[in-house]
C-alpha cells in the first residue's frame, strides 16, 4: 500500500504570530478642539435719572413702612426721620437744583396760602384758605399751599413756617419745570391715601398743556378740590382711586 506523505508544516511559537499593535504617536492623536463658550447675553437698557419728586415720595412711603411696624417710642421718631427726609427733598430739589431758603418773602401773619407768584386773586386766596381750614378740622389732616416762581420763592424757610408735621401736605405749585404740581405728603397722610392719587392729580390737573390753557390758578383750585374730596371719603380699598 502506497502512503502519501504530507507537506510538513512547521509552526511558528505562539507568542510570535501575535504582533504587538503599533504605538501610535502623541501628535497623530487626534484630539476633540474645544468648544467655545457662548457668550452670556447683555440686555442694554437705557437709563434716566430719577425724578427728584418721585424720589422725594419713595423716601417718604420707604419711612411709612417702617412706621407702620415699629413699637410706639420707635414709630415717633421714624415719623420725623421720614418727614425730614420727604420735606428736604421736595424743597431741597423740586423748587431747584440748589435749595432756596428766603423767609423775607414769607408773609407777615399765618396763612395756609402763600402766592408768592401772583396766580391767585384775593377772592380765590379767601376760598382756598376757607376750604382748608374745613378740611383741617373735619380730618386733621393739614393742606397748606404754596405758589412760586422759582427762584422767587421761601423755600425752606415754609417748614418752621407752616410747623409741618407728619400729617402736613405740602402743596407747592410751580410751573418752572414743566408739571405744575407737585406735593410732599407727611408719613401719616401716605398711609391713608395710595401714592397712585397724588400720581394722578399731578397728572390731571398739573400737566402743561392743562395749566396754560385754562391758567395757573385753575389747576391749583381743581388740585384742592380733588385733596379736599378724597381725605374726606372713608378709609377702605376704593379711597381715592379715581380723580374727578
Amino acid at each position: 500500500m502506497a502512503i502519501a506523505l504530507l507537506p510538513s508544516v512547521r509552526l511558528l511559537p505562539q507568542s510570535l504570530s501575535r504582533r504587538p499593535p503599533p504605538t501610535s504617536s502623541p501628535l497623530s492623536v487626534r484630539r476633540p478642539r474645544p468648544r467655545a463658550l457662548p457668550l452670556p447675553r447683555v440686555h442694554c437698557r437705557a437709563g434716566r435719572t430719577p425724578d427728584p419728586l418721585t424720589a422725594a415720595r419713595e423716601a417718604a412711603a420707604f419711612w411709612a413702612g417702617k412706621l407702620a411696624g415699629a413699637v410706639p417710642w420707635k414709630a415717633a421718631v421714624s415719623g420725623v426721620v421720614a418727614l425730614a427726609v420727604s420735606f428736604t427733598c421736595l424743597v431741597g430739589l423740586a423748587n431747584a437744583r440748589t435749595g432756596v431758603n428766603k423767609p423775607e418773602l414769607l408773609p407777615k401773619e399765618f396763612t395756609t396760602v402763600i402766592d408768592v407768584a401772583g396766580f391767585l386773586s384775593s377772592g380765590q386766596e379767601n376760598r382756598l384758605r376757607q376750604e382748608i381750614e374745613d378740611l383741617e378740622k373735619d380730618t386733621g389732616y393739614k393742606l397748606r399751599v404754596l405758589a412760586q416762581n422759582y427762584p422767587d420763592t421761601p423755600g425752606l424757610a415754609i417748614k418752621d413756617f407752616w410747623q409741618v408735621d407728619e400729617r402736613t401736605i405740602v402743596f407747592v405749585a410751580d410751573p418752572t419745570f414743566g408739571n405744575i404740581i407737585n406735593f410732599n405728603i407727611g408719613p401719616l397722610v401716605d398711609l391713608d391715601v395710595p401714592r397712585s392719587f397724588w400720581s394722578q392729580v399731578s397728572g390731571k390737573y398739573g400737566n402743561m398743556f392743562y395749566w396754560k390753557e385754562k391758567g395757573e390758578d385753575a389747576s391749583i383750585e381743581a388740585a384742592v378740590t380733588a385733596i379736599s374730596r378724597c381725605l374726606r371719603n372713608p378709609a377702605g380699598t376704593n379711597n381715592c382711586s379715581e380723580v374727578l
